[in-house]
């Protein structure tokens, strides 16, 4: 297994979160050489500067954290994101649509705006805790479909976070065809390599540090 500092997404997602914190947050991600920073995206201007030339990915959240506003909607964030330097996308899939069976727009929705990204990172957020293992199998297979690179587990602002039987469920409905990742609740060392030997790539948290001093 590749270092832990190497699967992390130092990330600050709060909407209270101040100029000095997410400088703070960039330090830290230079600091312990974390894989990337997460922030919402009226902070990538800022992030962008402070990571310039330091290795450290910048990944952005769209939809967030909610999925149910128009594609167009999303569509527009994700312009926005590329122009302001992101390298990766974190998107909120719409759930309301999930579960009224609404299959083709989702996959459509994703592929619009995988299709706008590139080579760049596609990440789908699935927010398990609302959905029961059917849905979750269903909605890789729509993630798959629509061509994201990664998926999910959680917001952070959900009712549950990640948990290891989500993580196996994904596991086994991707294969190979996609990564994981997971977030949502993740605050210790020994919980972030469960998940990872769970299959998750990536660990998304605000705990990176901690976990790095232990």
């Amino acid at each position: 297994m590749k270092p832990l500092n190497t699967y992390i997404d130092h990330t600050l997602l709060k909407s209270t979160a101040t100029v000095k914190e997410i400088n703070t947050l960039c330090k830290e991600a230079k600091d312990y050489a974390f894989y990337a920073v997460c922030v919402n995206s009226g902070y990538l201007p800022l992030a962008k500067n402070n990571l310039l030339g330091s290795g450290v990915k910048l990944a952005a959240v769209i939809g967030f954290p909610l999925g149910a506003m128009s594609t167009e909607s999303k569509i527009g964030e994700v312009r926005y994101c590329l122009e302001h330097g992101t390298d990766e996308i974190d998107m909120v899939m719409n759930l309301g649509w999930l579960r009224s069976g609404m299959s083709k727009e989702i996959v459509r929705e994703i592929g619009l705006i995988k299709d706008i990204m590139g080579q760049r990172l596609l990440k789908v957020i699935l927010e398990v805790a609302y959905l029961s293992e059917e849905e979750i199998r269903h909605a890789c297979d729509c993630c798959i479909k629509g061509g994201a690179d990664f998926v999910k587990t959680s917001t952070g602002f959900g009712p549950g976070g990640a948990t290891l039987e989500a993580v196996r469920i994904m596991r086994e409905s991707v294969g190979n065809k996609a990564l994981i990742k997971a977030s949502g609740g993740i605050r210790d060392k020994s919980t972030a390599l469960e998940f990872i030997q769970a299959g998750a790539s990536r660990i998304g948290t605000s705990s990176g540090v901690q976990m790095m001093k232990e």
